[in-house]
């Protein structure tokens, strides 16, 4: 992970661990870490973790080898931008690693990028990641290909295995 560039995107009422605990991680392992919102301005987790974006949605780009989404309410947000969504498929289409926890996952079926792919998330977010054509395990980490999908906090540690694995 030395050197790697890690891109986080987030935004208001994000699962607290699910960011911070991938994000330290991963810095911890000499990732460099940038953390897109909505706005240059604070926002904050559904535990209340506050955290001060890099850059806005705006302007982010595929110039970075790990694309991280945290779940929570966050995706719901995340994914009615079109930009990212754009982004979202650069990332696919380079073949670059995408890791979702989750509700991240809504985020690539918004992206339009979980059709034929196998993955997990959330529970309630299952009935959606068939619909947009993917094969949903109940399994605490899914890899298929680049993109690495994890149901919840519990599943953390696993998620962050198969992230330095891949």
């Amino acid at each position: 992970m030395k050197g790697k560039k890690v891109l986080i995107i987030s935004a208001s009422k994000f699962e607290d661990s699910e960011l911070e605990f991938p994000r330290d991680q991963l810095k911890a392992k000499g990732a460099k870490i940038s953390i897109a919102g909505p706005t240059k301005g604070a926002f904050y987790g559904k535990a209340n973790t506050k955290i001060k974006p890099d850059l806005t949605f705006e302007e982010v780009t595929s110039d970075y080898d790990i694309l991280l989404l945290p779940g929570g309410k966050a995706p719901a947000i995340v994914r009615k931008n079109e930009h990212v969504l754009e982004v979202v498929k650069e990332f696919n289409d380079q073949g670059k690693l995408i890791a979702a926890i989750c509700h991240g996952p809504q985020v690539l079926i918004s992206a339009g990028i979980m059709d034929g792919r196998i993955a997990t998330s959330y529970n309630k977010v299952a009935p959606e990641l068939k619909e947009a054509g993917a094969t949903y395990l109940d399994e605490p980490v899914v890899v298929d290909k680049n993109i690495i999908t994890s149901r919840k906090p519990k599943d953390l540690k696993l998620f962050m295995s198969a992230i330095f694995d891949y």
